[in-house]
């Protein structure tokens, strides 16, 4: 009981803390005031003299600017604080999705600082190393190790980083298991490995991917997108069970009675946390993973890959040419020149309403590619099993099936239930 009291005082504390920091960020104009009152110079000024006190100075430039990294991130990942933490322990706890407790996100928060850290300084200490020595084609070398590292992360990212923070296990043998593998064969998709990673213990929320390159592919499913696993479920099959051992040793009118009872109570006090069966069944999975697999077989991965690099390669040019221009260094408070500087400047401040088209994109793509995959699982006759699987799965995720469709052309990378629904109709 102490040690409940004890948790709840320190979540109040990092919550007011977090309110705090919200409204200096948005009431006080924290994010003005650092373009304004020089917050950018001013952190770059404590960088230079963090590592003066160590007897480095201005010139070990990628030293600085890692220096000058950590203490923005360690100040993005404070400021963001407020947000993560109500959209967790408010609004998901609320609604019954939340499996987090304090201890458990504060370690996971700190994991992921420190693991994020550890990949962004040495790629970042790289890179500008590449643009100092690079010459006036450096934008090409760039574009390459860039491109270069993305592979290198997806391929390790499975294996080395993501068992970091879940755990993956393999999809037991089974009818369900022996289900997939066919599928997967049936359309030449290269399974090599199948997981099943325990999800329920961040969210109750489901999903299902799969990742790899060449013949080296792995599919992964939430354990709360299946019913035989969901932990929700076996909490509630669990209770029955109890309740059935017990009502042997009771009468069978007063088991009757006390039923009733329970059941009268539980409609009156109205819990929130109740939730029906959840997750889908095995026809249902199965839909749900020729979706996902109708993507790779329309190269959609690999089309959002060729995008992405000549996205990468069109930002690195217009770097290069950019980058040494003084009166860029001025505006925001800088009479010295330092790469990563120039790369924030003009990545996060110059090109932001050429991301904010190309997000707007990058969207209605997403859009078409989702009504794509739709078919393709129809393809394989599997249209009343997705239709099924979307409606239970836009329950179990509390999702709004009404949606105005400007609103979510800008925003929704997935289109809404309903159209999705009418997609597969009129294919039919």
């Amino acid at each position: 009981m102490t040690m409940d009291i004890l948790e709840n005082n320190i979540l109040l504390a990092v919550l007011a803390f977090s309110w705090l920091m919200y409204v200096w960020e948005e009431y006080l104009g924290a994010r003005q005031l650092i373009l304004i009152f020089g917050g950018i110079p001013f952190m770059w000024k404590v960088s230079t003299d963090s590592i003066d006190y160590f007897g480095y100075g201005p010139d070990y430039e990628i030293l600085l600017s890692i220096v000058f990294m950590l203490y923005a991130q360690l100040y993005s990942t404070i400021t963001s604080q407020p947000w993560s933490l109500y959209s967790t322990f408010v609004l998901e706890e609320k609604h019954g999705f939340n499996k987090q407790t304090l201890p458990f996100y504060i370690k996971d928060s700190i994991k992921k600082l420190v693991v994020g850290m550890a990949l962004a300084m040495p790629i970042t200490a790289l890179l500008i190393y590449i643009i100092k020595i690079g010459g006036d084609y450096f934008f090409i070398y760039c574009w390459l190790f860039i491109f270069v590292v993305s592979l290198v992360l997806i391929t390790v990212y499975a294996d080395y980083i993501a068992p970091l923070f879940d755990k993956f296990t393999p999809l037991p043998d089974g009818d369900l298991r022996s289900r997939i593998e066919a599928l997967a064969a049936s359309i030449d998709f290269p399974l090599k490995k199948l997981f099943v990673v325990e999800g329920s213990k961040r969210s109750a929320h489901s999903n299902a991917y799969f990742y790899g390159f060449f013949k080296n592919k792995r599919i992964v499913l939430f354990d709360t997108l299946l019913e035989d696993y969901s932990p929700l479920n076996k909490e509630e099959e669990e209770k029955k069970q109890k309740e059935n051992t017990e009502g042997k040793d009771v009468q069978e009118g007063k088991t009757e009675e006390k039923k009733v009872e329970e059941d009268t109570g539980k409609k009156g006090e109205g819990d929130e946390k109740k939730h029906k069966k959840q997750g889908c069944n095995d026809d249902e999975i199965l839909a749900v993973l020729g979706h996902e697999l109708g993507h790779w077989k329309l190269n959609h991965n690999l089309k959002n890959l060729v995008i992405s690099n000549v996205n990468t390669f069109l930002c690195f040019m217009l770097f290069a040419m950019l980058f040494k221009r003084d009166d860029l260094y001025l505006a925001f408070g800088f009479t010295t020149k330092p790469i990563i500087i120039g790369l924030i400047i003009i990545f996060q401040f110059i090109f932001s309403p050429y991301h904010v088209i190309l997000n707007f994109l990058m969207t209605v793509n997403s859009r078409r590619f989702e009504f794509q995959a739709d078919a393709f699982a129809k393809s394989l006759k599997m249209a009343k099993e997705l239709k099924s699987s979307l409606i239970k799965l836009n329950k179990d995720n509390l999702g709004f099936p009404v949606t105005d469709w400007l609103y979510s052309s800008w925003n929704y990378s997935h289109p809404p239930l309903l159209e999705r629904l009418k997609g597969l109709e009129k294919s039919e």
